[in-house]
């Protein structure tokens, strides 16, 4: 049953009580024994950069700040299928503004998008303007977790994922899709890429014997999610290794540690973020992440205690089965990639020409996993190229 009614939401404060008790927490937290050795960050994040910002979360930030922020937005809650979901609308004044809907991932939250908001919603330097619409996926942030199992399709990043699934199954509706994080199969020796694209299997197959970066070029390929949970195969994938099969062990230490939190949400986004090579090992974040904005996300998951739930898309995928309901559709709709350097997955545009109605490649030099906060300009921009681009289409009607 749904629900359409809307109703105003305000990002609440954290309570007096709530605040003791997160200083008090990362005051008395023990930290993990380490080796004497530096193994950088093999082992996961370490405490040199761990410690830093829990003391800056404990004593120097200040969750009023980016509350304000975020309640100088429309925020909302509906109710849909027995779901109360958040989202914030900020409505464009252009008239011929185009809505879209940002999508987040995980361990991100809508706050992720707090830096394009309103050039989006603004048309920003002459460019094309949006009507935006933020939602908190199911279970994170100020969405209602699920209640029942069975919702993998709630969810660049989860984000991507859902995009593709909606873009690929209901493009009545969605008329066009923008992403850093596609989900699509390579050129197989289907029937209608014989006809179309043979040559681009051909290529295809010539890279599986001599590699990816011979054919494609260097660095043009990354399978970051082609081993879902092996963890013997690929380091990077354990956390998707537990989240998919012993969500609700892990949740006891996200959930009552707040130093737990803060350490598991930093390893990624210290890894997926872009840094200058001589930097790699030695900041926790890149300087295009602010730790405020980084302790903002994690100040979200621990004021709604969502972590648990938010992970438990994970399970969902892995034990379901589910993946292949997204990666083989065609896209019919306008897509645009952009390609940022340090995501943590990325397809040579001859798979994405053959998979999707591609309009728009962009590749950049910078920028990782959270493009909205490492790059929002560029990010900006993107959208706003691809956005001039489905004007001149007809799938928007004219003025």
């Amino acid at each position: 049953m749904e629900d359409k009614e809307i109703r105003p939401f305000i990002v609440p404060s954290f309570s007096p009580e709530k605040t003791r008790w997160l200083q008090e927490r990362l005051k008395t937290s023990n930290y993990p024994n380490e080796l004497t050795e530096d193994v950088g960050w093999t082992h996961g994040a370490p405490r040199w950069a761990v410690e830093p910002l829990a003391k800056i979360w404990a004593h120097g930030f200040d969750w009023e700040i980016p509350r304000a922020k975020m309640n100088s937005w429309r925020h909302y809650h509906t109710t849909i299928d027995d779901i109360n979901l958040h989202f914030v609308h900020e409505p464009s004044s252009h008239k011929d503004a185009i809505p879209i809907l940002l999508l987040h991932g995980w361990p991100s939250t809508f706050y992720e998008f707090h830096k394009i908001i309103e050039p989006l919603r603004d048309g920003v330097n002459g460019g094309q303007a949006f009507h935006v619409v933020v939602p908190s996926l199911p279970g994170y942030g100020f969405s209602e977790p699920p209640k029942k199992s069975g919702y993998v399709l709630q969810g660049g990043d989860w984000g991507g994922i859902i995009g593709k699934y909606v873009a690929s199954h209901y493009s009545e509706n969605c008329k066009a899709f923008h992403t850093g994080f596609p989900y699509t199969l390579p050129p197989l020796p289907t029937p209608r890429n014989i006809l179309l694209h043979p040559f681009k299997i051909v290529k295809f197959f010539a890279s599986l014997i001599v590699g990816f970066d011979r054919i494609y070029g260097e660095g043009s390929t990354i399978l970051g999610g082609a081993t879902f949970a092996n963890a013997e195969r690929n380091n990077d994938c354990g956390y998707r290794s537990i989240q998919g099969t012993r969500p609700y062990t892990l949740a006891y230490g996200l959930s009552d540690s707040p130093l737990g939190l803060l350490g598991w949400m930093l390893e990624k986004y210290h890894n997926w973020a872009f840094h200058p090579e001589e930097r790699k090992d030695a900041d926790a974040l890149p300087d295009t992440i602010h730790p405020y904005e980084f302790l903002t996300q994690v100040s979200i998951y621990l004021l709604t205690n969502t972590m648990s739930s938010s992970i438990r898309i994970y399970y969902e995928c892995l034990q379901q089965n589910e993946m292949m309901k997204v990666i083989v559709p065609r896209v019919e709709v306008p897509v645009a990639v952009c390609a940022f350097a340090h995501d943590i997955a990325r397809l040579p545009e001859d798979w994405l020409k053959a998979a999707t109605n591609l309009h728009q490649y962009s590749k950049f030099v910078s920028g990782g996993h959270f493009p909205a906060l490492e790059e929002a300009k560029l990010l900006t921009q993107d959208v706003q190229q691809f956005g001039k681009t489905l004007r001149n289409l007809p799938i928007f009607p004219k003025e």
